[in-house]
């Protein structure tokens, strides 16, 4: 269970291939700034045996080494000059070490944020290719939870987990040859203490998994709730839901307070255990090494001692603080854990089409269509429909007939389980993905606006769209005047899911999207349900504007907007049952479609 998910880890580290150049100084400087962390101790205890007290000692021959080089260079051991320059070279390294610290710090970090972006790329990339029934099934704000905080989780990994890990090993591995090196019998000493608080760690790294994989969990059930009820705020209020709503996320925050007060708790116990462990080990070196310098052994010296103090620090202190650094490791995998679990997700639209269509003649045809949401309830039961080019069908039934959904197979939002969807005679799977849906415009009942400009909302960015093009397109469909009534005209900002406008402008402006990209068939699905009488006759005119000289299908459940139409399709549990024109169905006297329009208008006359 302490163990680092392997796969996750691997898949990681895969993402760091691009930056090898990085990588390399990353380890170059991890490297240089252990050997300067371990120097400084050694030149202070070479500086208090050869000047400050009066040692004698066996020297080995690396200390023999340094001491002929000082003798060498400057005018032995008893010149105070040495001394002066021993400190300037403490100094020096003092300095290339916060040198080497800076650099390593920046480029790990530099590196983290490069893979991060990345990643976050590459999912963002993979969750907008996905079916509509995926996110049917998955809370919005999970989504987000993965796309960002346990994006900067992984983030962690490189910037303060795995590559700091590397540079604690390297000093301790440092640290410990420098030890030996000075005196091999005092470093036994620290040696034996070091696996307890191996084991501490390795305990505390298990249990800190488990908390880490509970806060990740609760995290996202924060963030799900929240992003519902924010989005249905006017809901909750409307219903007087404040309290009830309050008392969820109460419980909710509870269980997520509680998953950290565990992660709390078990630092608390680790980290003074770390400590007392620290200072027994250097309390027995003091202790041993203060009785071998009573009895006269030459080998165990003060300045030993002194340096022995700085390098425990130096030993122990990576150890707290690679549990530390685990424990951000640890939070980093479970996070990548479930982003490589959206990853895998195979729930991606097939994309294996190769023709691109330019344009279509605008023949539709359904041939025994099957379709179910959920395994084994059919929603499409065998539907047969065949569309002219430039001819325009109206869908009307009641809720739940099939209607909308026909519209979802045709953009390929569903896969159909069986039967077979053609346009101008070319299964719609033959066609690449892109260039299907650019060919098929839909205005929906209800509208999608970004928070961002009108201009802006009706282009999405599309470059070849010009704000000519927006103004003699909104002229031609009677919304320009609409749009010159608004503050700033075509730039003003509609704000979150366009609150500014009534649902009759929102409908305006996604019937103006739906033209400016000039598609070859047009679908309005429910698109004057929910609107005034004014902006239905608006509506009404951009719709004869839209709809001339290109196939069209209209969903609606108004029958009154749709007697116009070529021909009439008439759903109901899923089956066709009838179809014809307005006249020749009125002409059924027990006609489902008569039945349904009798009872629309007496209601309407009332």
């Amino acid at each position: 269970m302490s163990k680092i998910k392997t796969s996750s880890f691997t898949k990681l580290l895969a993402y760091a291939k691009p930056y090898k150049g990085k990588l390399y100084f990353v380890v170059f400087w991890a490297i240089f700034l252990a050997i300067m962390t371990a120097l400084r101790p050694f030149l202070l205890n070479f500086t208090i045996d050869n000047y400050l007290v009066d040692a004698k000692k066996e020297t080995n021959i690396i200390q023999q080494y340094f001491e002929e080089f000082m003798q060498y260079f400057f005018a032995g051991n008893d010149n105070p000059t040495n001394l002066k320059v021993l400190v300037i070279i403490m100094f020096i390294a003092l300095a290339l070490e916060a040198i080497a610290q800076f650099y390593f710090t920046y480029l790990a970090n530099w590196l983290g944020q490069d893979i991060i972006k990345d990643l976050r790329d590459k999912l963002y990339h993979h969750i907008s290719s996905f079916k509509m029934k995926y996110f049917d099934n998955e809370p919005v704000g999970k989504l987000v939870t993965r796309s960002v905080s346990d994006i900067e989780s992984i983030a962690s990994i490189f910037s303060q987990g795995l590559f700091m890990i590397v540079s604690d090993v390297l000093k301790m591995i440092i640290v410990i040859a420098f030890m030996l090196v000075i005196n091999w019998k005092t470093t036994g000493i620290v040696l034996v203490i070091m696996p307890v608080i191996l084991i501490a760690t390795n305990i505390f790294n298990r249990k800190m998994k488990v908390a880490f994989s509970e806060v990740r969990n609760e995290v996202a059930n924060l963030n799900t709730f929240i992003q519902e009820r924010l989005t249905g705020m006017k809901i909750v209020q409307l219903f007087n839901r404040e309290k009830i709503e309050l008392e969820k996320f109460e419980k909710i925050n509870q269980k997520h307070n509680k998953a950290w007060l565990k992660n709390i708790l078990y630092n608390s116990i680790f980290f003074p255990i770390a400590d007392i462990i620290s200072n027994i080990s250097i309390g027995l070196v003091v202790y041993f090494g203060a009785i071998w310098i009573i009895n006269g052994d030459t080998d165990t010296t003060i300045g030993q001692l002194v340096a022995f103090n700085m390098y425990i620090t130096m030993l122990y202190n990576p150890l707290r603080q690679i549990a530390d650094k685990f424990n951000v490791m640890q939070m980093g995998i479970v996070a990548a854990d479930r982003v490589f679990e959206i990853l895998d997700t195979e729930e991606n639209v097939q994309d294996n089409g190769t023709i691109e269509a330019s344009h279509f003649k605008g023949t539709i045809e359904l041939k025994d269509v099957r379709f179910s949401y959920i395994k084994n309830e059919e929603v499409l039961k065998g539907i047969n429909l065949k569309v002219q080019p430039g001819e325009t069908i109206a869908i009307v039934g009641s809720t739940g007939a099939g209607k909308s959904t026909i519209i979802n197979l045709l953009n390929r939002f569903y896969e159909i389980n069986s039967g077979e969807i053609t346009i101008d005679n070319r299964n719609i799977n033959d066609y690449t993905l892109e260039s299907l849906r650019k060919q098929i415009a839909i205005v929906l009942q209800d509208v999608f606006l970004f928070s961002d400009s009108i201009y802006k909302n009706i282009t999405l960015h599309n470059e070849t769209i010009t704000r000519e093009d927006v103004i003699a397109a909104a002229k031609k469909i009677g919304v320009h005047e609409f749009i010159m009534t608004l503050p700033e005209g075509y730039d003003y900002n509609v704000k979150e899911r366009g609150v500014m406008l009534s649902s009759g402008q929102r409908q305006l402006i996604a019937f103006l999207r739906a033209y400016v990209s000039n598609p070859s068939i047009l679908i309005l699905d429910e698109a004057t349900s929910s609107i005034d009488t004014h902006s239905e006759e608006l509506i009404q005119k951009a719709t004869d504007a839209i709809t001339k000289d290109r196939t069209s299908i209209v969903i609606a459940h108004r029958l009154a907007t749709v007697v116009n139409a070529s021909k009439i399709i008439v759903m109901d549990k899923g089956q066709i049952v009838e179809q014809g024109t307005h006249q020749e169905l009125l002409m059924k006297a027990n006609g489902y479609y008569k039945k349904l329009y009798d009872s629309q208008f007496a209601v309407e006359v009332e």
